[in-house]
């Protein structure tokens, strides 16, 4: 295994990278070297061992004994080496790896060093190890296929990766701290249950309700409402609709808000249309580029802030849009080959995906041909030409007074909620409006989106907001609106519970 340079947690004393150790009766955390173990049978992120410290063991000595350690725990020790070495290797760390190539080559490799269990005569471990991956979806993520338009061959998948992106929740009571902490940890956010600081869904943690969290845990995974996955760690289903044929789908998630919100919990929506009111937009924290609002054909790397563009014109829009005031984001163009273009701007949300930006009305571009503006497909000189390595900054001023800066966004509850892949989304048809988003495009090239908060090249003569600001700004956004549709409006005879001061 190469050896990486450990990182620091200077909270808690991990060194993230390294063989660590954590003691069965203080809980600390301590380097295999701190006390001369042999470590040449031992890999990073091991689970399958147990360690007492000189001072808690009663001998005045350390304790430690490696144990048998069962598949999935292997599985969850190679991911996280794999993730490990992607993150401090390459330039644009994955999160997600294939089977074949990855991580059954890895366990291979480090089999002694991962199990005191003999290796297997026939080769019949690989398809226990898919298996045991594919069952527990509380742990691992799960990939069968790749995007429609995706460059990723067919072979390369399945893919697999940790639902829980944090290394250092991993130890040797990692299966109780999970079950213990499922809430706070990995909790479904479109099943119902709130995840508490890992920056997905609305960011507020649920209480909750009265007989714990095992019990509420048996009712959501029998309830046809709360049969979802694993929300991903960039916070949006791997597979999910796009936005085309004059559709847009926006991901939902249970609305703890909404009048009878006991209904959530009954059986008594199966079979029938699902209320919209019940239901609110899922919304993640950080400002990325949209894996549903783009056209098939862009592949988008795992962070979500980087696209590879392919078979001429084609558009991809950010996460997040912005309806008044100054904002400013930068893009880097990674890789430019001769004979290939790139269209970089604004967009409002009914902009052609299929089409170059500056197309229609609703967008605006800058072309590296020429340093061409475009507008409604009208082209003016606007500067010189931008190239590979260039980095480039695009700011906006929207005004302040105007209707739509003042309206909060849509909330979508009156919009019809459709079941894919797990999932629920609203469907609504394309005649919003909304004020602009942020959007990059390239055809035949790569380029990185950065939405702030640090910059490379900060104006300095403008008063603007990084595109970032405007994560928790929709977050805020959304749920006012959402408040004051509980409060205005009342569906099928059920309204807000009056006001108590």
């Amino acid at each position: 295994l190469d050896a990486q340079a450990g990182s620091v947690d200077e909270e808690n004393g991990r060194q993230l990278g390294e063989i660590e150790l954590q003691c069965g009766i203080c809980t600390k955390w301590f380097t295999a070297d701190t006390f001369g173990i042999d470590t040449t049978s031992c890999l990073p992120f091991m689970t399958n061992y147990s360690f007492h410290c000189n001072v808690c063991h009663h001998s005045g000595n350390t304790y430690f004994l490696r144990k048998q350690a069962n598949l999935k725990e292997m599985c969850l020790s190679a991911l996280a080496n794999l993730t490990w070495q992607s993150r401090t290797q390459d330039e644009h760390p994955k999160t997600m790896f294939s089977k074949d190539k990855d991580i059954i080559p890895f366990i291979d490799k480090y089999w002694e060093c991962m199990t005191t269990r003999q290796r297997p005569g026939k080769m019949t471990w690989p398809n226990n190890i898919v298996k045991t991956m594919c069952k527990e979806r509380d742990v691992f993520l799960v990939k069968e296929h790749p995007d429609p338009g995706s460059k990723d061959p067919e072979e390369d998948y399945p893919k697999f990766g940790l639902l829980d992106q944090d290394l250092a929740n991993i130890g040797p009571a990692y299966d109780n701290q999970k079950q213990n902490n499922a809430v706070s940890t990995s909790g479904n956010l479109n099943g119902g249950i709130a995840a508490g600081g890992s920056g997905k869904g609305r960011g507020a943690k649920r209480k909750q309700q009265d007989g714990g969290t095992t019990g509420t845990a048996k009712k959501t995974r029998s309830d046809p409402l709360f049969s979802a996955q694993r929300l991903p760690p960039h916070g949006y289903p791997l597979e999910h609709p796009f936005n085309k044929d004059g559709y847009r789908y926006i991901l939902a998630e249970p609305d703890p808000h909404a009048p009878d919100p006991e209904k959530l919990e009954l059986d008594c929506w199966a079979g029938k249309p699902i209320p919209g009111d019940l239901y609110r937009a899922c919304l993640y924290e950080r400002v990325l580029l949209a894996l549903h609002d783009r056209a098939p054909q862009l592949k988008i790397s795992d962070d979500r802030l980087t696209v590879v563009g392919e078979k001429g014109y084609s558009m991809v829009r950010a996460s997040h849009g912005v309806r008044k005031g100054a904002w400013y984001f930068e893009i880097s163009m990674d890789e430019m080959p001769p004979d290939t273009a790139a269209r970089l701007g604004w967009s409002q949300p009914l902009g052609n995906l299929q089409a170059p930006l500056g197309y229609d009305k609703f967008s605006y571009s800058w072309r590296s041909k020429k340093g061409t503006k475009f507008h409604q497909s009208i082209g003016k000189h606007y500067s010189s030409g931008y190239g590979q390595g260039d980095i480039l900054g695009f700011y906006i001023s929207l005004p302040e007074d105007t209707e739509t800066a003042k309206s909060l966004p849509d909330t979508y509850k009156d919009k019809a909620l459709i079941k894919f892949k797990s999932y629920l989304y609203f469907e609504e048809k394309d005649f919003v409006d909304k004020a602009e988003k942020s959007l990059k495009q390239a055809p035949g090239s790569q380029v990185s989106i950065n939405f702030g908060p640090y910059f490379k090249y900060p104006p300095r003569d403008i008063t603007y907001r990084p595109m970032s600001d405007m994560g928790w700004g929709a977050v805020v956004e959304h749920t006012l609106a959402d408040v004051l549709y509980h409060v205005e409006t009342e569906v099928d005879g059920r309204r807000s519970p009056p006001w108590e001061p």
